[in-house]
């Protein structure tokens, strides 16, 4: 979302020098003033205004330093240093030029405009939208002042207060193009996403070649898992700014949500391409290689991520996931040592972590990560009942028997639990109720019985078991 431009000026009138307003007789009339031999006002202000509208704004402040000395009463001339001290972000400087025009010309809507905006950037939210309010005091339709609140409103995220007054706009300029397109930016933001289409959709009826309109309805449309439609936007952002890296990369998600991961991969390396020090680009390069069992491809890519942003954790973690597929258990569990590291509540790597410190051996590891995968993740049933058999091997009888009782709350249907609890019970002696956990998990899997039968190969010559267990 582009900064509104503010201040504009209706400079196109005759420069009353009578000179040509092209760069060579600019340069020669900057180098005549530098040396002295203009001081004209007139002359001056020609060029300052012609600087201004090219957006040479360096050059135009000593220039119009020059001006403020000859005229230093001047509301016009405190007004446009002010602005363009706010170009140069020299904020604080531009509020004094904005006071002392204010000061000379206490009405004019301008100079709250440029009193906001330098607030705005200095992170002054309320004291911004106060200067604004005194704009639209003066003119109530003023539409810079109402966008340039809204505006504000945005940053504040305080959507609805924004995509009110821009419904405001549209309702007395139903094609006001500045209001659809911010109107459909709120509405992403408040997840109305066919209110942000729609937005869209009659902003580009306007203004068909914004290659940023088209952009951010990709990205509605791929929210709302039209990826076809979403690629099809993107593309047209593409058609009119073909260097135009973030709509390649959301372009390379489209397609590998369809799973069309090679096409993915072709969007995410023209990303890379045009930026090469893009880290979600890498990332999700990688994601798509690692999908694809293209495990080495995978890890050259998350240790390019790495190389460009050393806290990524999730690249981290995504390179430990490789290593893990090609059982490089000790670069996985490093790889998961770094991720957590740097991110310690996400339950996801404590549990990679914890399967790769059990297939090293690192048993005491193993437990603590389970540990505090489920602390993190209290719904994991996989965590707890990894957590339950490692305790089980490891004699820790009582803890075990929680863990898969945990298991068994969170889904009562699971016949996993149920038959290695049953192991848990016979080895705390607790035979009654080991069969009755043993009798669940073979009802709700008939394959457990023939499990059980193949690791206790002598249980038939048991009589309690016998009627107890072996009932079909």
């Amino acid at each position: 979302m582009d900064d509104l431009e503010f201040g504009k000026y209706d400079d196109e009138q005759n420069d009353p020098t009578g000179r040509s307003e092209n760069e060579e007789e600019i340069k020669k009339l900057s180098a005549e003033i530098n040396n002295g031999k203009i001081t004209n006002a007139n002359d001056l202000e020609a060029i300052v205004n012609y600087l201004f509208e090219k957006h040479k704004y360096e050059d135009a402040l000593p220039l119009i330093n020059r001006l403020v000395e000859q005229l230093p009463f001047s509301a016009e001339v405190w007004l446009r240093k002010g602005i363009i001290l706010n170009h140069l972000q020299k904020y604080k400087e531009a509020l004094e030029c904005f006071e002392k025009a204010q000061n000379l010309n206490p009405n004019d809507p301008e100079i709250f405009l440029g009193f906001g905006y330098a607030s705005e950037n200095l992170g002054k939210f309320e004291e911004a939208l106060a200067w604004y309010d005194k704009a639209i005091e003066i003119d109530m339709s003023n539409d810079d002042a109402l966008l340039m609140k809204a505006l504000v409103f945005e940053k504040m995220n305080r959507f609805e207060d924004a995509a009110q007054i821009y419904r405001s706009i549209l309702d007395s300029n139903s094609n006001h193009k500045e209001a659809l397109y911010e109107l459909g930016y709120c509405y992403d933001c408040m997840e109305k996403l066919d209110e942000a289409v729609e937005c869209y959709n009659k902003h580009l009826n306007l203004e068909p070649y914004n290659h940023y309109a088209w952009y951010n309805r990709g990205i509605v449309l791929n929210r709302q898992r039209q990826f076809g439609k979403a690629i099809e936007s993107y593309d047209m952002a593409l058609a009119i700014k073909e260097e135009f890296p973030p709509a390649w990369y959301n372009k390379g998600n489209s397609y590998a949500n369809m799973g069309r991961l090679f096409d993915a991969i072709e969007c995410y390396r023209e990303t890379i391409r045009l930026d090469e020090r893009d880290v979600p680009a890498w990332h999700n390069l990688g994601n798509a290689y690692e999908e694809l069992g293209m495990y080495k491809e995978a890890i050259a890519c998350f240790t390019q991520a790495l190389k460009y942003n050393p806290q990524h954790y999730e690249s981290f973690y995504s390179r430990g996931s490789c290593y893990d597929s090609l059982e490089d258990y000790k670069k996985a569990y490093n790889d998961y040592n770094d991720a957590i590291a740097l991110c310690r509540n996400y339950p996801e790597i404590w549990y990679a972590k914890a399967d790769a410190a059990y297939n090293l051996g690192k048993w005491r590891e193993a437990l603590y990560s389970y540990k505090m995968t489920v602390r993190f993740d209290p719904t994991n049933m996989d965590a707890w009942f990894n957590l339950g058999e490692t305790l089980l091997e490891y004699g820790y009888y009582n803890e075990a028997l929680k863990a898969f009782n945990k298991c068994i709350e969170l889904k009562p249907n699971w016949a996993d639990p149920y038959y290695t609890r049953a192991k848990v019970l016979f080895l705390m002696r607790k035979t009654y109720d080991a069969v009755e956990s043993l009798k669940t998990s073979f009802k709700l899997d008939p394959e457990k019985r023939k499990l059980f039968e193949q690791e206790f190969p002598g249980v038939h010559s048991i009589k309690e078991f016998t009627q107890l267990l072996l009932d079909k």
